[in-house]
């Protein structure tokens, strides 16, 4: 009768548990633009010849970087309904801007796009400032 009960026990815990995992991904689910991680948010507008050039030089190039990898691009049009997730960040009118964002947080903003070496130079030293992960091996 013991062994019953116990597992009986088990199986509602294991429910339990499925339950709260489940909840816990619907969460995310419902909330798309739910910011997990970092990412390049970019600010640009129709007609802008800035971002324009950005998307030749550097757009076809960016999701295969190692910049992607850590923090995707994010395109926001200024002229649209600011994102809910963004509420903490400032909206600038000068486009491209580009502004390095972690856990809803900014780390670092470039406003306007000079070319390939500024652009990526610049990148690389915000995304130099983001928080290390922590060293979970071992």
């Amino acid at each position: 009768m013991l062994n019953c009960f116990n597992s009986r026990l088990l199986a509602r815990v294991m429910r339990f548990a499925s339950i709260a995992a489940i909840a816990s991904l619907m969460v995310i689910v419902e909330n798309p633009n739910r910011s997990l991680a970092a990412e390049l948010v970019m600010l640009e507008q129709t007609g802008c010849e800035w971002c324009e050039r950005w998307h030749e030089e550097i757009g076809p190039i960016y999701p295969k970087t190692s910049e992607a990898d850590i923090a995707p691009l994010r395109r926001v049009d200024i002229d649209d309904t600011w994102p809910e997730d963004l509420k903490n960040i400032r909206i600038d009118q000068f486009t491209p801007t580009f502004i390095l964002v972690n856990d809803g947080l900014e780390i670092g903003r470039l406003r306007g796009y000079a070319g390939e070496d500024f652009f990526w130079f610049l990148v690389g030293e915000m995304i130099k400032k983001l928080p290390q992960k922590a060293d979970t091996a071992g």
